[in-house]
């Protein structure tokens, strides 16, 4: 991947020239089954990006009250676009219930917000939605008018871990956002796949949000690297995060979640923190400790460095 980018040809984005750029959107375009595709620094500009060609001032959008759009994206299609979120409840598989999308569509009235956009996010805490799922959600948006984004920043982990293309992981979308960090490894960046009458709304924004780059093809060339190389990959953090799953639960104080892909989630008691916290910066781990505290596992992560973690955690707690 270093090499790519040392090597990588370059041009000046914003006018469209960065041959490296335009590979990279070329490609995720034909992966992911859409007409065009849009590079951006952040997972986070591209889903306000995508929330912003999508919606204008006073349109809302219905989104899971857990999700990244909506909780720790600092608020942005609010602040920046003027742009109500309805958030809905999701439930425990990461969902949000069909009945709830159908009851929170605004009728055409002029007291309320214009429904216009469903946002959904897949993986959502390394939940994956089921396919079945998508399809309904999507389908019933469609037939009320509204358009549909999807938060794709762990889509590649969805798909491998259901074993189907990346094509049929966003089938139903209007949108994706799709992260090249996070488990793909490029150091930056991500895309944001739609019809080319979206990205061409997109581009304005990107510009407006300070992410238009001038010789962006070096970090490009990392994230099409990751996007041809590093996907089937990302089975092997999979099994990675159920091993250090189970061999976590094997100690009597945690509660230990299930993964489903690359992430598990650690309870402990809270007055264990700041010790286990000490014990694990002792052996140079270091962690964002809390009483939940949630673990991923990605290509830098070996089981070797597992293993070492697990030992702490059991010789702390066994202490």
């Amino acid at each position: 991947m270093r090499e790519a980018m040392r090597s990588a040809a370059v041009g000046d984005d914003v006018y469209g020239d960065d041959p490296t750029v335009n590979a990279l959107q070329a490609y995720a375009a034909e992966t992911f089954g859409y007409e065009a595709a849009l590079f951006a620094p952040s997972g986070t500009q591209t889903n306000l990006i995508a929330l912003l060609a999508h919606c204008g001032r006073g349109d809302e959008y219905l989104v899971g009250q857990d999700a990244h759009t909506y909780k720790y994206e600092g608020g942005g299609a609010a602040v920046l676009g003027s742009i109500q979120p309805q958030p809905l409840s999701n439930q425990p598989d990461g969902s949000i219930a069909l009945h709830d999308i159908e009851a929170a569509i605004k009728p055409h009235d002029v007291h309320f917000a214009r429904s216009k956009l469903l946002a959904l996010e897949n993986t959502i805490g390394g939940k994956v939605l089921p396919p079945q799922y998508v399809q309904q959600a999507t389908a019933l948006a469609h037939q009320r008018g509204l358009a549909t984004h999807l938060d794709g920043a762990r889509i590649c982990n969805a798909a491998v871990r259901q074993g189907i293309t990346l094509r049929q992981a966003v089938q139903g979308f209007d949108s994706v956002s799709v992260c090249l960090s996070k488990g793909l490894g490029a150091p930056v960046g991500s895309v944001l796949c739609g019809s080319r009458q979206l990205i061409e709304e997109g581009k304005r924004w990107r510009k407006m949000l300070g992410g238009g780059m001038r010789q962006a093809g070096i970090i490009a060339a990392a994230g099409l690297y990751a996007l041809q190389n590093n996907v089937q990959r990302l089975a092997e953090d999979h099994a990675n995060a159920t091993w250090l799953a189970a061999e976590l639960a094997k100690i009597g104080a945690l509660q230990v979640s299930t993964p489903q892909t690359n992430i598990l989630f650690v309870t402990m008691p809270r007055d264990a923190c700041q010790g286990l916290n000490a014990a694990l910066a002792a052996e140079r781990i270091r962690v964002s400790m809390a009483p939940t505290l949630r673990l991923v596992t990605h290509l830098d992560v070996t089981r070797a460095d597992l293993e070492q973690v697990a030992a702490v955690f059991a010789h702390y707690f066994q202490q």
